[in-house]
């Protein structure tokens, strides 16, 4: 698909093959996953996330380097930067580098061509029986329990978390993976938003539009704070009363909060990375 339109940096090539896929030889994997679209996707990103982009990474330890996992933490406003700096932490920093399989919001597919990359990229709907079989094949998942909501937030709460769904602790209940919860700070920074709008939003076939203080929806130049914590794990079968799981989900959010709270720290110079309790 992006065959002589995106340049390969062979340092990302060399991270892509060292990826725990099971490509064929026509360098497809079985969850329809292109490695050549996918290497030169992240060639291209790779400047993005190292240059355009700062992001002081903590914790990546704390991701399983092998095996199922779900990466759990909060959505910072405007839209999913968040989600994009994750998988660059991920794929460019971490030893062995992992894919995490994003769960989007079905909206993305309104606009022409997003299927199709998202889906050769690795990321696809938030479907609970996809999630489930990534997880079976020990594959490590990203979500943002906050959903769109999050991403409506306004600059002024970008740190603040919204109500959580339930789904992603049901999911791990039922296929035994480990929550892994981050704080992701500065989205509001790169992203200042100050207005909605929803009408708008539903002609085009998206919860909304955001509005940032320079109008048009392009982030500036930010510095960002990424905060892993350390794997929690939760007894279940995933068929818990609603209060039960709500409980579990309590816990995971308050974990997500206390990240951000130090990642704000460290953005404001009031704690040093020794300082930090991931």
């Amino acid at each position: 698909m992006f065959d002589n339109l995106l340049p390969i940096d062979p340092e990302v090539a060399a991270r892509i093959e060292a990826l725990d896929l099971e490509f064929n030889k026509f360098g497809i994997d079985p969850y329809g996953i292109d490695k050549n679209d996918l290497t030169r996707f992240v060639s291209a990103f790779a400047w993005i996330y190292r240059f355009y982009f700062k992001v002081d990474v903590y914790g990546l330890d704390h991701v399983p380097s092998q095996g199922r996992g779900i990466l759990v933490g909060n959505h910072s406003g405007g839209v999913a930067i968040d989600g994009m700096m994750v998988m660059g932490s991920m794929l460019l920093d971490a030893e062995p580098p992992r894919l995490p399989h994003g769960m989007i919001d079905k909206f993305i597919h309104q606009f022409p061509g997003a299927s199709q990359i998202m889906s050769r990229t690795g990321q696809f709907t938030g479907n609970p029986d996809q999630a489930k079989r990534l997880l079976n094949a020990e594959r490590l998942i990203l979500a943002f329990p906050e959903g769109a909501r999050g991403t409506a937030k306004l600059a002024k709460d970008a740190d603040s978390l919204v109500g959580f769904g339930t789904g992603f602790m049901r999911l791990a209940l039922e296929t035994k993976s480990p929550i892994v919860p981050f704080g992701f700070v500065g989205g509001g920074d790169a992203l200042p938003t100050i207005a909605n709008l929803k009408r708008l939003g539903r002609l085009f076939g998206v919860p909304y539009v955001p509005v940032t203080k320079w109008i048009v929806l392009v982030p500036k130049p930010t510095r960002f704070q990424l905060l892993y914590g350390k794997p929690m794990y939760f007894e279940g079968t995933g068929h818990e009363r609603d209060e039960v799981v709500a409980g579990m989900v309590d816990q995971v959010k308050e974990r997500i909060r206390d990240l951000i709270r130090q990642g704000r720290q460290l953005r404001e110079k009031e704690i040093s990375e020794e300082d930090l309790e991931l």
